[in-house]
């Protein structure tokens, strides 16, 4: 199966017809992954049982009304299954299994959707590269020696070499579209609490949100449509009704209101990142689209905001993993506070540990005013900012990322270039806005990224500018060789 030259509506129409099975399908995508992994590495299980759910399917028939019917589909591995292990990529959680399924997991499950594995991913989410896994790292399979994001990497990475049509990530500060824009394909962070997070493994849980990474955009809103909605679980999940994404996304851009972050194309943005973002200005306004320069005034605050809301977050979350309950427990331990204190310091990596310090700081009582408080007040500024442009304008436009993919290892040992990364990312999280990431050009070989922010639960006017700009260019079009570049 060459999944390059399918789309999910083609592939939905070969399975009604008979003229493809579930089973050959399913078996199809595990043998190029498993093929393919070898050099990209972005699984850290495979679900061998999806054979008999594709057997079991194809016998009871495909669904022709549900498009996700016998699609196989990898899943990050932050959200929790019951027929696979869930790591988060770490060595606290080694072999741990779930008795309970997350809510978009059941939903794929009940589209008739094929669970075909887990990804890799930084560890507890916490990373831009997909380096912090307590496992293995995964490659950009446009340039195995470069990296493909972060923390949803490995999600990234299966949809970029072609092995399934969907994934899902998580994003908590950028980590569904940057490694979309540094893999190429199409990623979503939805508006906080669009997508339930009952299940998801929390780092951040004013921030987190589950989203899908495609190939396409129309595929993407397939994906949403189905993973969005209430959930009795998830007391953050909104009531507001899910539209149709699909339903709009040939409407075009015509009289559309786009604004361009001046803060997104400021110095120290690559300069074929920054040349990317004005061709697509230009595509936008040949479509007729109206695009304005807008200040954020405040956006540049927002890596600083976020480390200490999150890094709180974090500490808070992370609590309940003592080694009593559940996931690793170190040996030798004299009594109960050793219990603590050996699971943790073995349990946890240096990213990890990292953020529970900076966050337990952030939280103690001499500081709580002094930093904690006032990245609270920073991330209200941010979120008015952002009110005030979506006043006068449809949608936000700039970079996804300031750079293109940067080499395997080039940043480990400098964590503030690390967290740099995620600028133009953050301030969207900070403010809960839904946001995506679509291929917009190539610099050496390498994806660029662009994103475009909407309004609070209007992401299917972000599904009509960027179908639209998508049918206006080839970007999408190109694959990546593993190994070397397209």
């Amino acid at each position: 199966m060459n999944y390059f030259e399918h789309d999910l509506e083609s592939l939905h129409q070969e399975l009604v017809s008979g003229r493809l099975t579930a089973e050959a399908l399913t078996r199809q995508t595990l043998d190029k992954i498993k093929q393919d992994d070898q050099q990209v590495q972005a699984y850290l299980a495979l679900n061998e049982e999806a054979l008999a759910t594709a057997k079991e399917l194809d016998q009871t028939g495909i669904d022709p009304d549900s498009i996700w019917s016998g699609i196989p589909i990898a899943i990050k591995d932050n959200l929790v299954t019951t027929e696979l292990p869930t790591t988060a990529a770490s060595k606290m959680l080694t072999n741990f299994t779930s008795v309970y399924e997350a809510t978009v997991v059941e939903k794929l499950k009940q589209a008739g959707a094929i669970i075909i594995g887990k990804t890799n991913l930084d560890e507890f989410a916490m990373g831009s590269s997909t380096e912090k896994s307590a496992f293995q790292t995964t490659h950009n399979p446009w340039k195995l020696t470069t990296a493909p994001g972060g923390s949803s990497g490995g999600s990234a990475a299966t949809v970029a070499a072609g092995d399934v049509l969907a994934s899902l990530g998580s994003d908590t500060g950028g980590s569904i579209r940057q490694p979309a824009a540094f893999t190429g394909v199409v990623g979503l962070k939805p508006t906080y609490g669009r997508v339930s997070r009952w299940g998801l493994i929390a780092f951040g849980s004013s921030f987190d949100q589950v989203g899908p990474l495609t190939r396409s955009v129309k595929d993407n809103a397939y994906l949403l449509n189905v993973i969005a909605g209430a959930d009795e679980h998830d007391a953050t999940s909104s009531q507001t009704e899910v539209p149709d994404y699909t339903a709009q996304l040939e409407q075009g851009v015509s009289g559309m209101r786009i604004a361009v972050s001046k803060e997104y194309l400021r110095s120290g943005v690559q300069p074929e990142v920054k040349q990317a973002v004005q061709n697509a200005i230009a595509t936008y306004q040949k479509l007729g689209a109206t695009v304005d320069e807008v200040d954020l005034p405040n956006a540049k605050y927002g890596i600083m905001a976020y480390y200490v809301l999150a890094s709180a977050e974090a500490s808070s979350n992370l609590e309940r993993f003592d080694g009593i309950r559940y996931g690793f427990r170190a040996e030798n331990a004299q009594d109960l506070d050793d219990v603590y204190v050996k699971t943790r310091s073995e349990g946890f990596g240096d990213e990890v540990k990292r953020r529970i310090m900076l966050g337990t700081f952030s939280l103690s009582s001499g500081s709580f005013d002094k930093y904690y408080k006032k990245a609270a007040q920073i991330r209200t500024m941010i979120t008015d900012d952002f009110q005030r442009v979506f006043e006068k304008y449809d949608v936000l436009m700039g970079a996804t990322a300031p750079t293109t993919a940067f080499p395997l290892n080039h940043e480990s040992q400098d964590p503030t270039q690390m967290y740099l990364n995620d600028s133009f990312t953050i301030p969207v999280n900070l403010a809960g806005l839904p946001a995506m990431s679509i291929p917009a050009g190539f610099s050496e070989g390498l994806p660029i990224g662009m994103q475009l922010v909407g309004k609070p639960f209007d992401e299917a006017t972000l599904y009509q500018a960027a179908y639209a700009f998508e049918q206006n260019t080839d970007f999408q079009q190109a694959t990546p060789q593993l190994g070397g570049q397209e």
